[in-house]
């Protein structure tokens, strides 16, 4: 039977048991820098009590499927009516990851390495860490800070690769530089100058001549990061994860797993799929409906729905088809996976829905404008 992610401790101990007592134990998360993050906090607790473990990224039906040799599988970030334990369902996964981890090695936790990997999963998820993570962060000297949540130490890189705002200079580190130097914000070295640099991230952003309002508050998630950690901003860390599951799954594992040989692979990932995303965004032409954006786009659908739905959509859902592949994005009051599971319900020759209500995908046959349809008769019955 599965197990919800939103345990109590005794569920979390209850885990942490039967885990301990597995031959193996196979770790499925789904592509996401939460999920990959929480993987991680888990596998290295698993190994501090010499449990051996597989871990295989599901990004389609398929991979959700996939047979192993293991005693218990863990889904993680996704729901799973398979999996013998599923972490993450209706809060971050790395929380319940975390919580399972003390309890199979309590030394685990008080790791700096990894309370900063929670605590970046918790923050790809878009919460804010809380106690006992929020504990171990103050612990290890991370704190929030004024400025910009980039993964680099040269801001204009940063910025310019980052997947968690969308402005002009977006995929262009050049014209980031540009920007920022004219606002003498290309080099901040205290406070007051990386406030400034926010302030030029923000308005540039929200000016943008297709910006949406939502964007406002969007790019929120890249101002007044966690300071510290292997790539300079634990908000950074979290980009670098998310991009990189995304684009090469093993490297991201194996950055989560501490494998530090992995970094520069990690952010050339990163700046590979911050460029494809951005390019798409800026390229898409953009559908609206009432209460539905939706693009073709040649990028990665998953990233470019969540950009287009913060950035340029005047709607609260967006849907982005890349091929056969179609991404629904959703702001908070709407839920993404919902919304596809109905539409899908009466149309013909369709994959399983993965995902959850913030964002969703599935493999399509047909032309994506059956899909639209099935969605726009869903959300007017809303």
């Amino acid at each position: 039977m599965s197990t919800t992610g939103r345990q109590s401790g005794d569920g979390a101990h209850d885990a942490a048991s039967s885990l301990r007592e597995a031959g193996l134990v196979h770790l499925a998360p789904a592509a996401t820098g939460d999920a990959i993050a929480a993987t991680g906090v888990l596998a290295r607790a698993l190994d501090a009590v010499d449990v051996p473990f597989q871990i295989s990224v599901v990004q389609t039906p398929a991979d959700a499927a996939r047979a192993t040799e293991a005693d218990r599988t863990v889904a993680l970030g996704r729901a799973s009516p398979d999996a013998d334990r599923t972490l993450g369902s209706g809060r971050p996964a790395s929380v319940a990851a975390f919580e399972v981890a003390r309890s199979l090695d309590a030394t685990i936790t008080e790791s700096a390495d990894v309370a900063t990997l929670a605590a970046t999963g918790v923050v790809g998820a878009g919460e804010e860490p809380t106690d006992p993570i929020a504990e171990a962060l103050e612990e290890a000297d991370i704190e929030r800070r004024p400025g910009a949540a980039v993964p680099t130490a040269d801001l204009a890189d940063g910025l310019a690769h980052s997947t968690l705002v969308h402005a002009p200079f977006s995929g262009d580190p050049e014209a980031a530089r540009a920007t920022l130097t004219e606002h003498d914000a290309a080099d901040p070295g205290d406070d007051e100058a990386r406030r400034r640099t926010a302030s030029v991230v923000a308005l540039t952003a929200v000016d943008a001549a297709d910006a949406d309002t939502r964007a406002a508050m969007a790019v929120e998630d890249v101002l007044r990061p966690y300071a510290g950690g292997p790539f300079e901003t634990v908000g950074g860390y979290a980009d670098v994860l998310d991009a990189a599951v995304r684009e090469q799954p093993g490297v991201a594992i194996a950055l989560a797993l501490g494998h530090d040989a992995v970094s520069e692979a990690a952010l050339s990932a990163w700046r590979t799929h911050a460029e494809r995303a951005h390019d798409a965004v800026r390229d898409a032409t953009v559908r609206r409906h009432a209460g539905l954006v939706v693009a073709d786009v040649d990028g990665p659908a998953s990233t470019v729905a969540r950009l287009l739905r913060d950035f340029r959509s005047p709607e609260p859902l967006a849907l982005v088809a890349d091929g056969d592949r179609a991404v629904l994005a959703a702001v908070p009051e709407y839920d993404a996976r919902a919304t596809l599971e109905s539409a899908t319900a009466s149309i013909e020759h369709t994959g399983d829905v993965i995902g959850d209500a913030d964002r969703a995908h599935l493999t399509v046959s047909g032309a994506t404008e059956t899909l639209v349809a099935a969605v726009r008769e869903v959300t007017a019955d809303a």
